[in-house]
């Protein structure tokens, strides 16, 4: 369990840090991010807060439809939000104003939510909220993961984006992006995620 939790929380540092590099990239963010920004914007809530906020609903939703919920995916909610309010207090990185500046964040940003998506999913604690939504809605509707999930990232990015949240050039070469990029990352490091038995913390959740 301690090399579990370790390898939790490293991931959940470098997926902060991957997102906060997206959004100081200034080109566009994702789809989620933009809604988390928008409603940010709307409510005058920190992005942090809101990411959290946003994050405990899906919970909610989730445990609703009895889907299973282990310490990642609280940690998931309450850590990413909370770094990246912490980053943007201590001004980690500045916010780009050229094109290329911004591009090599988003690339530097990919990577480091590839290595952290590997680290938080090899710890075997539990899947985030927003990936237990896809779960729910794709058990709820019968339709194909690929559908569902490029579903809920248009309808995010649509109110994200009526909102008042950043969508760009950025937010496209994300959702391009970051599949390659993650399977690249698992491929170098020889990781296969079928292989991964998580640990919940309802037995019957």
């Amino acid at each position: 369990m301690t090399k579990r939790l370790l390898k939790l929380n490293i991931g959940l540092v470098l997926y902060a840090l991957g997102i906060f590099l997206t959004l100081q990239a200034n080109l566009g963010v994702s789809p989620w991010d933009a809604l988390h920004q928008g409603l940010a914007k709307l409510t005058g809530i920190s992005f942090g807060k809101m990411s959290i906020s946003v994050g405990i609903i899906i919970l909610i939703i989730n445990a609703c439809f009895k889907e299973k919920i282990g310490l990642g995916t609280i940690l998931n909610i309450l850590v990413i939000g909370s770094l990246i309010d912490l980053f943007y207090e201590i001004k980690l990185v500045p916010l780009m104003t050229s094109f290329s500046g911004g591009l090599l964040f988003l690339i530097i940003g990919m990577f480091t939510i590839a290595f952290a998506t590997y680290f938080y999913i090899d710890a075997g604690l539990g899947a985030g909220p927003r990936d237990g939504l896809m779960i729910v809605m794709v058990r709820i509707t019968n339709k194909p993961v690929g559908i569902i999930r490029s579903t809920i990232e248009a309808l995010v990015a649509i109110g994200g984006f009526l909102l008042g949240g950043q969508i760009g050039i950025g937010t496209i070469i994300l959702a391009i992006g970051i599949g390659p990029v993650v399977q690249l990352v698992f491929k170098l490091l020889n990781f296969k995620i079928e292989t991964i038995q998580h640990q919940y913390l309802f037995a019957n959740s």
